[in-house]
């Protein structure tokens, strides 16, 4: 099911999607704009695998590398990397993680945070989005502090298993509870844009459509 639903949310947009979730009377559900993808014409879709970290100064060195080695491991296929690190200095996620991840069938990573090596990641075609670039990385200054547990990036709270949707015009979040029926509705939505679209380029006026069809 899990895998089938991605693709089928896969083949929807942020833009339908999103108005889907507010017609259900939801909230807090689009990630900020300042997160940006390296490959915007690459839509990346998937349940969250979620990850909080913590910035440590006094971190040994190989404390760092093994603790980030591990948390590499524990990556599920067919998921997407979410991770609040809690740090805007150094990069947390580069060549060799990305490498590992895609390897292990990880779909792409979701940073509130920054990143570095990235036309490695681009010439992977390992999809990632972040705030920043940066040549600096964790060693000696960061920790994983769990996985698997409820982050928050700006006022987006993520669940473990929640879908994630980003392309070009942004990045939401898809409670995993409702996700089957927001695709559904998507698709619907999808469909009546069609239609409108259809109308339109027929020469039909704006607003007889949108009441013609509810939608525009």
């Amino acid at each position: 099911m899990t895998d089938s639903l991605t693709e089928r949310l896969a083949r929807c947009y942020t833009g339908v999607v999103h108005d889907v979730m507010r017609a259900m009377g939801l909230r807090d559900f689009t990630l900020p704009p300042e997160l940006r993808p390296i490959l915007p014409e690459q839509t990346l879709a998937g349940p969250a695998f979620t990850i909080e970290g913590i910035v440590d100064p006094t971190a040994d060195a190989h404390a760092t590398l093994l603790a980030w080695t591990g948390l590499l491991s524990k990556a599920h296929p067919g998921h997407i990397w979410v991770s609040q690190p809690n740090d805007r200095t150094v990069a947390h996620m580069g060549e060799l993680s990305a490498e590992t991840l895609k390897n292990k069938g990880v779909r792409g990573a979701i940073l509130d945070g920054g990143i570095r090596d990235v036309n490695f990641l681009l010439a992977l075609g390992f999809q990632t989005w972040a705030r920043f670039h940066t040549p600096r990385d964790i060693v000696g200054w960061w920790l994983p502090k769990a996985i698997d547990v409820d982050i928050t990036i700006g006022e987006v709270r993520i669940a473990p298993g929640d879908y994630m949707l980003g392309d070009r015009d942004g990045l939401l979040r898809v409670p995993r509870a409702i996700a089957e029926d927001v695709v559904t509705k998507a698709e619907l939505a999808i469909a009546t844009e069609n239609r409108v679209r259809t109308a339109i380029l027929s020469g039909v006026d704006p607003q007889q459509a949108y009441l013609s069809y509810g939608k525009f």
